[in-house]
Parts: C-alpha cells; structure tokens; sequence
C-alpha cells in the first residue's frame, strides 16, 4: 500500500499501538492467512468459528509482517501490533485512506451472477492496452475488497473490483471503500434472499454502489433483465444484452464445448469475438467488458483480441471430457438464474443428458419453490436423469417428476454413479459451494 505506513493506518483506524515497533514503515498487501505473510505485509487477525487468527500474530511477525491489527496481543508478544475493538471496521477505514491515496480509474462489478467472469473478461479486455489489477479469485467482500485495494500497485494502470454482498448496508461499506469511477451489473438474480426477501430487495442492495459514483461516472447494466431496465439509474447507462434496443448488443451467438463465438453491435461498430470457453452465458460478459472497452476508446482489434485470452476461475462450466463422459464441472455456485443457464448450456452439448444437482443456499422461504422450479425447468428441457441431495432434494424431486432421483447424501450419491452414468453421457454438476459437490465431480472424472 505504497504510501500507507504504520503510523498512517494507525490513525486511520483509530486504534492503539501495542509492543515496539518501526512506526514509519509502509506496509505492503492485506493478508489473513499468517502462512501467506511476506515481509512488509499487514496481517489482520480475525476470530473465526474455528481458527482464531490472534493466535497468529507471533508467526506472522517472525515472517516480516510490517505490522499486525488484532483486537487483542498474545501474551509475551512485545512487537508492534495495532490493537481495535472491531477489526473489521478497522480495516475498512485503512482501505478506505488508501484509496484515497490512488489515482488510476477502478470498475466495480457486482451482480447476482456472472460477477466473476465478467470481471475475468473486462480484465482481460482492458489488458489489450493497460496494466491492469483485478480482485483474485473471489475475494469481494469486505475482507476481500480491502485486500485487493492493498495489491494496487503504483504501475498498475487501472483496476478492476468485484463487490459481492448478502445483505442491506455492506454494498454501502464497499461502495466507501472503492468509490468506483464506473459498475457493471451482470443482472439481479434470486441469491441470498435470506436477507435481501425479493428481487426488488435484491435491486436496493445492489444499487447502493451507485451513490459512490463520481457525477460524471457511469454504469453498463444487463440491458435483458428486467430490474435492470426498469431501474431510474441517477448515472448515464449503457445497455448491453441481446435485446434489439440495447446498447451493446450481440447477434449470431454459436457455442461448442471449445468456443462460444458471436457478432457485438454497437452503433455503426459490428465486430465478431471467440471467447475461448463454453457456455452462452458468457456472451454477457464479453459483451459488459466490449462496452467498458468502447466507452474507454479502446478499438475493435483490442476488445477482439482481449476476449480471445479470456480465462475463467475456478469450477466455472468447465466442460471436461474424461473418456467416458463430457463433464460440466459448474459446482463453485448456484441460483435460480445460475442453474438456468447451466441446464441450458448442458442441452447445447449432445448426448443423453443428466443433472446432478446440490443445494442453492441463502434462499430463506422461497428455497422450496426455487429448488421445485430447478427440476422442473429441468423436465421441461428434456433432461433425462436427474440425480439430487441435500435439504431441498425432494424439492428438486417433486419439480422434476420421474425423471428424478434423490439420495440421503453425498456418498450414497457417488456410490450409485457406476449405475446411473452411462458412456457418452453429458453431466451438469451445480450447487452451492457450501454442498462441497466438487466431491461428486472428481468422482464422475475416474469413472
């Protein structure tokens, strides 16, 4: 965090500093894994249901942590550590300076789905011409986001930050953090209606992101969904979906196991990308990262050129031919939304078709209805197996009819793939990631 000494996050934070040490030292990244430490960095203790990250401070220092927050100092230690009643707010208010301190333009992505691809394939877009930092894996909450402020680097040209919430205010203590210059939304989708109720509560959340926006900032939405579109956005929108009306539009979308290709329009602009990933989803993402593309002037060549090396994260529709069967590998999340475009990319590819379909979590009281709709969309596709677990297994069941099967739980599940799979069979593995059904997947990869 050039710039950002000891003293400096010391008071930014308003907290107390414990033990002996170099105030003026400028401290590196964000880090809250002590086995991750490299010298300079700032290690931030947080207690968790099993690790109580205190008890690490002594490591972390013995690795070269320029500094540790902690809300307390384990006996003996008489290095420097700054001590805060709520860490978390703490570290909020040291990245919030920090970015005070940052002259380059930053995105803000967030979305109900597609957040993470969107900004895989903005970043790789915008690397045609910048530098670019972009938010690691999924790191984007309000750990994440002040980590991926702290890796900032002054030769960075530009940044790249997603910013996933589950609750009313915490888009609002991102937002304070990042003030984005521009947001993408990839759309409004049923996730985590635990707390946020409905679609529109989902909208309200999301949208607080907007208040941080500089007065001549601007915003590309999902000109397809609906929420969306009816939002009175208070910053100029720029529309990108497959609708005619939309800004950034796409036309003659072809996608293989290898490729999905299609046709972007904008104005008098017409050009075609390859992303080199499955799934017709994608297309959303190529088509969010071409229009920041052309709002930033970048030229066709370069958002062309920038798709074609996108690569997505994780278990993310990874289509896997294991010599047997062609595997979706989709298990890293899962929606409403989510699991309709899964089914929808697993009917693209031939074969007999079969789900194995885990638990959407942070539903509240419409889990059972989102989870009998998922087998029924299924049924309705023409899925031909669908094989559940989980809580809301007879949910899917009910929705999918007979084409369904439920089993009490994950091993009994793997126990019966020898039976249930047959050679050339195409397979969509989806669920929460709180289901662990990549368990199930790394099983159908030995079958």
């Amino acid at each position: 965090m050039k710039g950002m000494t000891v003293e400096k996050a010391l008071r930014c934070c308003g907290g107390r500093y414990v033990g002996k040490g170099d105030l003026s030292k400028e401290l590196g990244r964000v880090v809250i894994d002590s086995r991750s430490v490299l010298p300079g960095d700032l290690f931030v203790a947080y207690k968790g249901e099993n690790v109580d990250g205190n008890d690490y401070i002594s490591a972390a220092l013995d690795k070269g942590a320029a500094c540790c927050l902690a809300e307390r100092v384990p006996e003996g230690e008489t290095r420097g550590v700054i001590v805060a009643e709520d860490v978390q707010k703490a570290l909020e208010d040291i990245a919030a300076a920090h970015r005070d301190s940052l002259r380059l333009p930053i995105v803000g992505i967030t979305g109900s789905v597609g957040k993470t691809s969107a900004k895989e394939m903005i970043a790789a877009v915008l690397s045609a011409r910048w530098r670019v930092c972009k938010t690691a894996g999924n790191l984007n909450n309000q750990i994440g986001v002040p980590m991926t402020l702290s890796r900032i680097e002054p030769e960075d040209e530009i940044a790249v930050v997603e910013m996933g919430i589950s609750d009313f205010g915490e888009m609002c203590r991102l937002g304070r953090m990042v003030r984005p210059h521009m947001a993408v939304y990839t759309m409004i989708g049923h996730a985590h209606l635990e707390m946020l109720h409905d679609l529109d509560g989902v909208l309200r959340a999301k949208t607080e992101m907007i208040d941080y926006l500089p007065a001549d900032g601007f915003v590309i939405m999902n000109g397809d969904d609906e929420k969306l579109r009816a939002y009175d956005c208070p910053r100029r929108t720029i529309y990108a979906g497959l609708r005619e009306d939309c800004d950034v539009r796409a036309e003659n979308v072809v996608s293989t196991e290898e490729f999905t290709e299609c046709d972007i329009i904008s104005g008098t602009r017409r050009f075609h990308v390859c992303i080199p990933a499955f799934g017709r989803h994608l297309v959303y993402a190529a088509l969010e990262a071409a229009a920041l593309g052309m709002e930033l002037g970048l030229s066709d060549e370069e958002i062309i050129r920038g798709i074609a090396s996108f690569s997505n994260v994780g278990r993310r529709g990874a289509v896997i031919r294991t010599g047997k069967i062609t595997l979706l590998d989709d298990c890293y999340n899962s929606n409403a939304e989510a699991l309709k475009s899964g089914i929808d990319s697993l009917c693209a590819l031939p074969g007999r078709h079969v789900c194995i379909l885990g638990e959407m979590l942070e539903l509240g009281d419409t889990a059972f209805d989102a989870h009998y709709a998922g087998g029924a969309y299924a049924a309705e596709k023409g899925v031909e197996r669908l094989l559940c677990c989980g809580e809301h297994a007879a949910a899917y069941c009910a929705g999918a009819g007979s084409v369904a099967r439920q089993f009490s739980d994950r091993a009994s599940l793997i126990a019966a793939l020898g039976e249930e799979i047959r050679e050339g069979d195409c397979v969509l593995v989806k669920a929460s990631r709180g289901a662990r059904f990549e368990e199930i997947s790394e099983a159908l990869k030995v079958l």
